[in-house]
């Protein structure tokens, strides 16, 4: 080994980035948050005020039809006739980008409520990245010229997953790998310096504001025993093959609906196609997922094995349409459902498994083809069960699970210049 030890960065240095880096994850929960006050409005008028009116309820299948049919008609025109066009389709950008410019980000804004509100099942995720990695570029590198748009972006991308999970614990991990290759000065927790920042002022201030966190705590599985490495792999495996399936079809799906043209048929027809999921499926496989996630896990025992699967495979057909037929929106919270279902669902069917751990196997599997993050899938599958006992066991199963990945197909369609893909 080269005894040659990377150069430190100054204290100087860390501490005249950590303003920057500290206003961006402040700025970007702000941003998450406005958001997420803006869709409860809309959703509260269309999903409690609005069905009563009707004689409906929020669980009326013709209504969950026709409020989707709506949303889907409505991005439609956004993304159709509005400057901006509603930013980049999401099913072309992953969370580090490429963003829009600032005239793109009202539009963003705009199909993103409407989207979070009516029912499709798309996370916030890729939109508000893009919206707060917009701003920073566009307002910080106002106020200093020693950070560039690349870092900018970073600290924006790490401030929202802050806010979005609670806690910068998954920024951290996501990032690990990602500063690791760049040309920050220092050593490796120096190049985190920023992005931890910046994760941590979000996580603060969403939970200051009083936003939602992505945690659950399941009954403990108790004492290690040997068998759950080999069912814990088993399900593991078996979700990420079904998540595999998925993201191997997303291409084809998408190619399917824009092949239609005009984004106003396309997003129309696919609010259709949601909203006779939404009356399959019922509310609880409706909205990104992560409140229907916890409704799962509260009561595991009132789904029948048949209930569980259907779940699941709704959720599935739901994620490609949505991210197929021109909605923005990410992958990442759908997926958190999908993969629980999946693991209630292995609960169910392997006699003695803990519940929490085969939640947590399926989820790891499913977020390892979706975020093709290791650190990010254990994160997730702790962070929804809530047994840190579960982490070693997760290390041990995420080893032979990453190879049946690693050469997968990813969530999310490859185009070579994705400005072409406004609708």
């Amino acid at each position: 080994m080269s005894d040659v030890k990377p150069a430190r960065a100054s204290v100087r240095t860390l501490v005249a980035g950590a303003v920057p880096a500290l206003l961006i994850g402040i700025g970007s929960a702000v941003t998450l948050r406005i958001i997420d006050l803006l869709s409860d409005q809309v959703n509260a008028l269309w999903w409690t005020t609005l069905p009563h009116l009707f004689g409906a309820t929020n669980t009326t299948p013709w209504w969950i039809f026709t409020v989707l049919t709506i949303t889907g008609a409505l991005i439609g025109l956004v993304v159709w006739l509005v400057p901006g066009h509603g930013g980049f389709d999401s099913a072309v950008t992953e969370l580090d980008g490429p963003f829009p410019k600032l005239t793109a980000l009202p539009s963003l804004a705009l199909v993103l409520v409407l989207s979070l509100a009516g029912g499709v099942s798309l996370g916030p995720e890729n939109p508000i990245i893009a919206i707060n990695a917009a701003l920073a570029i566009a307002l910080i590198s106002r106020l200093t010229t020693r950070m560039p748009a690349p870092l900018l972006a970073l600290l924006a991308l790490s401030g929202t997953l802050g806010a979005l999970f609670g806690t910068p614990v998954a920024a951290a991990l996501l990032f690990t790998g990602v500063v690791a290759g760049t040309n920050l000065p220092g050593s490796l927790w120096d190049k985190l310096f920023f992005p931890l920042v910046a994760a941590a002022a979000g996580s603060i201030t969403m939970l200051m504001l009083g936003g939602n966190i992505l945690a659950f705590k399941m009954a403990d599985t108790g004492p290690f025993q040997p068998i759950w490495l080999l069912t814990g792999f088993v399900v593991a495996a078996a979700a990420a093959v079904i998540a595999i399936a998925m993201a191997w079809v997303f291409p084809f799906v998408h190619r399917v609906f824009h092949s239609l043209r005009n984004p106003f048929l396309f997003t129309l027809l696919g609010g259709a196609i949601l909203g006779v999921l939404g009356m399959l499926g019922g509310p609880i496989t409706l909205f990104k997922g992560a409140d229907q996630t916890i409704e799962l896990l509260q009561h595991p025992s009132d789904y029948s094995i048949t209930q569980l699967a259907s779940f699941a495979g709704i959720k599935i057909l739901a994620l490609l349409v949505a991210a197929s037929a021109g909605f923005r929106g990410g992958r990442i919270f759908p997926a958190v459902f999908i993969g629980a279902a999946l693991g209630l669902l292995a609960a169910s069917l392997i006699p003695g498994m803990p519940v929490a751990l085969a939640v947590a196997s399926s989820l790891m599997g499913v977020m390892l083809v979706v975020g093709r993050d290791g650190w990010l899938a254990i994160f997730v599958a702790v962070a929804l069960t809530g047994d840190v006992n579960l982490l070693t066991v997760l290390c041990v199963i995420i080893i032979p699970v990453w190879l049946i990945v690693t050469k997968a197909p990813e969530m999310v369609v490859k185009v070579k210049n994705p400005a072409k893909e406004f609708a």
